[in-house]
């Protein structure tokens, strides 16, 4: 074959259903966005809650505007989720074959996914950075994707790319975390069972579940300043101080540290990070979801194509 069949289905499928899920959760992800973005005294804060950016867009009838940069998003979405999982099917079938092995281990495939998801972040990086400028513009003032990237350099269409790098180390602290309560929860029932012999433990369903997610909690909360600071570097500025995107000095990791810990304090690397959690948890559930609901019927959509495909090279080639 020309191109990997299974890799390309797995892809297909990972990227619908993060166009579906981006699209159904995305005025929560505009109003963490913003509310992320701001950095301010207390005593200065436009919005107090994330509910706060909820209320002034229904305030000001600008309750569309919940969708700006939809567009952006859901490609970036879109691209960066196929990248993923046809790159992590495809560094997988890679391994396993110059292995000789049937199954693949856990730092195996944690390497794997790491390789797999700073490709991704790479290649959408100037997306990603479009996405959070039109989000954290004022409602009902947000430019089109060509605008939006034009204001500043190429240079600057890549801001936070060494955090969106640093941040593919999350899914490692999430299976380390999740590996050692797995451990301590079988130890823990290994205890209370008598006789010297028994069968090796497994998780039960809802134990696995509740773990998963406790692991995705704190996996999350770890690595949440630099996150933080990512949305902070790729904000839109403010048009109430006049000035505009030329006249702002350029930002870095160092300024963002510097005004959260000046202005907010240590508990300011914390904000918004609640929205963050229910946000990513409901997020990777639904893409999950999907991906594997439509999984069977892309496989059978593509060897259908592939066969249409062969036919027809046939007819030509017979013609």
């Amino acid at each position: 074959m020309a191109f990997d069949l299974e890799s390309l289905s797995e892809a297909t499928s990972g990227a619908l259903g993060a166009l579906v899920s981006t699209t159904i959760l995305y005025p929560l992800d505009t109003c963490k966005t913003k509310y992320q973005a701001e950095v301010s005294s207390h005593h200065q804060q436009k919005y107090r809650r994330i509910s706060d950016v909820l209320w002034e867009a229904i305030s000001n009838n600008q309750v569309l505007s919940l969708f700006q940069g939809l567009g952006t998003k859901s490609l970036q979405s879109f691209i960066s989720q196929f990248v993923y999982f046809y790159g992590y099917s495809f560094f997988k079938r890679l391994y396993l074959e110059k292995s000789g092995s049937r199954t693949i281990g856990t730092k195996a495939n944690l390497i794997i996914a790491a390789a797999a998801g700073a490709c991704t972040v790479i290649i959408t990086q100037p997306l990603d950075t479009a996405s959070s400028r039109m989000q954290t513009s004022a409602f009902g003032k947000s430019k089109g994707l060509w605008k939006t990237l034009s204001v500043g350099t190429w240079e600057e269409a890549f801001d936070g790319l060494g955090i969106s790098l640093l941040l593919t180390s999350n899914p490692s602290i999430q299976y380390t975390v999740f590996d050692q309560l797995k451990l301590r929860l079988l130890k823990g029932k290994l205890r209370n069972k008598t006789g010297t012999e028994s069968s090796p433990e497994a998780l039960s369903a809802f134990s696995a579940f509740v773990l998963g997610a406790v692991s995705k909690c704190i996996a999350t909360s770890l690595t949440y300043p630099a996150i933080r600071c990512k949305v902070m570097l790729q904000a839109a500025e403010s048009d109430e101080d006049g000035k505009t995107n030329k006249d702002q000095p350029r930002k870095t990791v160092s300024g963002a540290i510097y005004s959260i810990w000046k202005k907010e304090g240590i508990l300011g690397f914390f904000k918004g990070l609640g929205a963050q959690i229910l946000k990513t948890v409901l997020s990777s559930a639904l893409l999950l979801m999907i991906k594997e609901k439509i999984t069977k019927t892309t496989w059978v959509t593509m060897l259908a194509l592939r066969r249409y495909l062969i036919v027809n090279r046939t007819r030509l080639k017979g013609a």
